[in-house]
């Protein structure tokens, strides 16, 4: 049978019994099983028992932006056909999804069956802590253990710096590895393998040292390096489509072309991981729906005033939130509705409070 060959060939890619067992009606059928290594304009690059094949993704092109076919998936393909297609996709175990630029309320699927996601951050710039929660947000969301990889580590002017620098994002990143890396002269990266396994997604912007790192972590050139910016250290996109690749030492690489914007798409468990230590305290509070601006007996603001929780932190926090709240309630009518009714609320009150203000003036 095929699923008995997958499992020799594919295993490299990650193949195991419970995806063998997902596949085998799709093997009664004849299909063979591979995984998607890159895809372009409704053509991908699959992996099968039979070699890499060129497939069409017709089949598998709904109107959900979601449903499509993207790198990291596991398919279902015709064993011959000119050309030949894509039938079906298994199950996805993770899905790395944003939302798009579009005003359309619609998300992106960047890629599937993620175990790690490595968020590239360079430290030949300014660092952004609230890009780094965003990016760990949405990490967490797809069910990916993220790592934070601080790149161009050599630039930095010393190593009491570097090490302030990995203790901020620390601070920023509860419970995610953080590791400061110099693909120039090789420091850090024999650390990254140990905590990577299965498939490992790369993510940042440009000019982050993506490619540089993922040239690195695969031991040859394979992506194309282009020198960044000496004004603000920002590169322009040396990856155009996200392919997946085998690693050296064992598991695979899926690198992404730079993003220049990382919105949330129904991330609100992600952006929980992310503060954790702010649900804690949330948990605390006098009050079960308490919001955390000006209520008594919140535990929020106590650990604010008293400095334990960083004021930049509980701000990002919010500001998280309210994004997410918005992307969800333009496909969820009830929590259009409870937004409104939030709204009229605080509304009310603060005019209850100016008359209230203004009787006592007079």
């Amino acid at each position: 049978m095929t699923s008995i060959t997958a499992s020799a060939s594919l295993s490299p890619y990650g193949w195991d019994d419970d995806w063998a067992d997902l596949f085998a009606p799709h093997d009664a059928e004849g299909l063979l099983p591979g995984r998607v290594l890159r895809v372009d304009r409704g053509q991908c690059d699959v992996v099968t028992p039979e070699g890499v094949l060129r497939a069409d993704t017709a089949f598998v092109t709904p109107n959900d932006p979601l449903r499509v076919v993207c790198t990291g998936d596991w398919v279902a393909v015709e064993p011959r056909g000119n050309p030949r297609y894509v039938r079906t996709y298994l199950p996805r175990r993770t899905a790395f999804v944003r939302s798009t630029s579009s005003k359309r309320s619609e998300g992106q699927i960047l890629a599937a069956n993620v175990d790690h996601a490595i968020i590239a951050v360079s430290l030949a710039v300014e660092l952004d802590l609230a890009r780094v929660e965003r990016f760990l947000a949405l990490a967490w969301e797809s069910g990916a253990q993220p790592v934070v990889v601080l790149t161009k580590a050599d630039l930095v002017p010393d190593a009491a710096t570097l090490a302030h620098l990995v203790q901020d994002v620390e601070t920023a990143a509860p419970g995610v590895p953080v590791l400061s890396v110099s693909a120039l002269d090789g420091d850090g990266l024999d650390v990254l393998p140990a905590l990577l396994g299965g498939t490992s997604v790369l993510l940042g912007q440009s000019g982050t040292g993506k490619s540089t790192l993922a040239n690195a972590l695969l031991g040859e050139d394979v992506m194309d390096v282009q020198a960044a910016r000496d004004v603000d250290g920002k590169g322009r996109h040396t990856t155009t489509t996200r392919n997946l690749l085998l690693l050296p030492t064992g598991g695979v690489l899926i690198d992404t072309p730079g993003l220049r914007g990382v919105g949330l798409w129904d991330a609100g468990t992600g952006v929980g991981q992310v503060f954790s230590e702010i649900e804690e305290l949330a948990g605390r509070c006098r009050f079960h729906d308490c919001a955390h601006e000006a209520e008594p007996g919140c535990a929020v603001l106590a650990a604010v005033d008293s400095g334990e929780l960083p004021v930049r932190r509980l701000e990002s926090y919010r500001k998280l939130l309210r994004e997410n709240q918005r992307i969800v309630a333009k496909t969820d009518a009830r929590l259009r509705a409870e937004i409104r009714r939030d709204w009229k609320r605080k509304n009310a009150e603060g005019r209850a409070a100016m008359e209230a203000k203004r009787g006592r003036t007079r």
